[in-house]
């Protein structure tokens, strides 16, 4: 059952201890709030103001696992608080494996200049520090499987805002990467499941899994057509933790193009809507 007071307060403090800088927003003028602000919590976490507002007060509806699964990453929650969090909103944690350190969050938060994506050996998204946000957030969908960059690919035409002519190198690279993680992790029910969801929902998965290539990705280029700026081409350089359970994803303007220019505007628009 939620402890609605216990939650409410544990969010009000851990709120007052995040100071914007950890999250990569300015400070701003006239801010009284130690901490973060209410509406900066919400935007972080991809909720409404209202329904986080709510939560601070003990009142209106229970978060869903997703929403404080975005809760505790805003917050820099670290496995214990998670684990806290979600016993305070009636919830079973879910397992420990690929939780992000907040102090890898705080290095993608410091790189300002650079579009940075945490993410989780299967591909599933678990943060985006803001000029991220701005690049590729769009792209994330609804359901269970929204932030999985591989189910995603494969199933959603929509996620596929990228030159067609690049698919197919792309589609290869997901699979390869998949089937050395499934061998790592041979065994492992979220491996398992998600590799058997592809099976059965995509044929092109399935010509591809059938090859059998095996490859870790560890550098790629990428041109993302953007609704607000166009097409902003990128070198991804991907970076991995102890076990290779999280990915560091950095995304550096590709040289020649106008990538710079256009990811500095988009650095902009995130000023001006924080502001």
């Amino acid at each position: 059952m939620i402890d609605r007071d216990g939650l409410a307060d544990f969010l009000r403090r851990r709120r007052a201890l995040v100071r914007p800088a950890d999250v990569g927003l300015p400070d701003g003028v006239r801010r009284r709030t130690p901490g973060l602000r209410r509406e900066e919590v919400a935007l972080l976490a991809g909720v409404s103001t209202d329904h986080y507002t709510r939560l601070e007060q003990a009142r209106g509806s229970a978060p869903s696992a997703q929403v404080v699964k975005a809760i505790a990453r805003a917050l820099q929650c670290d496995e214990d608080q998670r684990d806290h969090l979600y016993y305070l909103a009636g919830m079973t944690p879910p397992p420990r494996r690929g939780h992000v350190r907040p102090g890898l969050i705080a290095l993608a938060n410091r790189l300002t200049d650079l579009p940075v994506v945490i993410c989780t050996d299967l591909g599933e998204v678990v943060f985006f520090n803001p000029l991220a946000e701005l690049l590729l957030a769009h792209l994330v969908g609804e359901g269970e499987r929204g932030s999985n960059m591989v189910w995603r690919w494969f199933t959603d035409p929509a996620f596929r805002a990228m030159p067609e002519e690049d698919w197919p190198r792309i589609s290869a690279a997901h699979v390869s990467d998949l089937r050395a993680t499934y061998a790592r992790r041979s065994g492992d029910s979220d491996v398992t499941s998600l590799v058997e969801d592809l099976l059965a929902a995509s044929e092109e998965f399935r010509g591809l899994w059938e090859q059998h290539e095996v490859g870790v990705r560890r550098a790629d280029r990428k041109t993302f057509l953007h609704p607000r700026v166009g097409a902003v081409t990128v070198r991804c350089e991907v970076l991995v933790t102890e076990g290779h359970e999280v990915q560091l994803l950095a995304y550096f303007p590709a040289e020649g193009t106008d990538a710079a220019e256009k990811l500095e505007l988009l650095g902009v628009i995130g000023t001006q809507a924080f502001s």
